[in-house]
């Protein structure tokens, strides 16, 4: 028998029907193949912390306190008063030695000893000469932080001319660890760091996070 004038021996193609569900988990392989594989997954964000909570940063054992405005009369009819921005904690030496509180994070410095895991301040206190920490024992200021005694630890910051102080501030916060060399086996304690998302350099790690409420002076 002859084929039907006219006819055509192709038949037609059918759509191919692919199932929604398999296009979404192709998607979501190809997703997470641009973000570095199937076992990386993105660092939960730094804890919040509240005032009255301790955070371990290696070296220290450190709670958060408060945050008041302190008045420093002039000393002369020559000099005027001063008003400061204090930042109050409770540090504790975890080390077999005596350290050094250190000094405060600046512009021209990234600070050092319990002083440099303050990473950054928010909102940031401008002054002329930048903001100090110490030991206040009593009234008696000092830089020593002896092994095991809670210390109370100030961080200051001067408040100038008419400047109004912030409602609360926050700090992100890093930790130190302990690092142990192959060459000499010595240890030494250093921040903590992590590594550039994009390559780059490595950062210091955020730990965590804390806001404190800023006491207006005389409360």
């Amino acid at each position: 028998m002859t084929e039907p004038s006219g006819g055509s021996t192709d038949r037609q193609k059918r759509p191919v029907v692919v199932p929604a569900l398999a296009l979404v988990a192709l998607t979501a392989v190809g997703i997470t193949a641009l973000l570095g594989g199937l076992d990386e997954r993105p660092d939960p964000a730094p804890p919040q912390l509240k005032p009255g909570q301790v955070l371990d940063q290696g070296q220290f054992d450190t709670k958060f306190v408060e945050s008041k405005i302190t008045l420093q009369r002039a000393e002369s009819e020559f000099a005027k008063d001063k008003r400061f921005l204090d930042v109050i904690f409770t540090v504790t030496n975890k080390t077999d030695e005596t350290l050094n509180v250190g000094g405060l994070r600046s512009d021209k410095s990234r600070g050092f000893g319990f002083g440099g895991t303050l990473l950054k301040m928010t909102p940031q206190i401008k002054s002329e000469f930048g903001g100090s920490v110490f030991v206040d024992s009593k009234g008696v200021q000092s830089s020593q932080l002896h092994p095991g005694i809670p210390a109370t630890v100030v961080a200051r910051y001067e408040l100038t001319g008419t400047a109004q102080p912030p409602k609360q501030v926050s700090y992100d916060v890093g930790a130190y660890e302990e690092l142990t060399s192959g060459l000499n086996d010595t240890t030494q304690w250093f921040l903590q760091t992590e590594q550039d998302a994009f390559g780059g350099e490595n950062t210091d790690k955020v730990v965590a996070k804390i806001s404190v409420p800023v006491q207006p002076q005389g409360a």
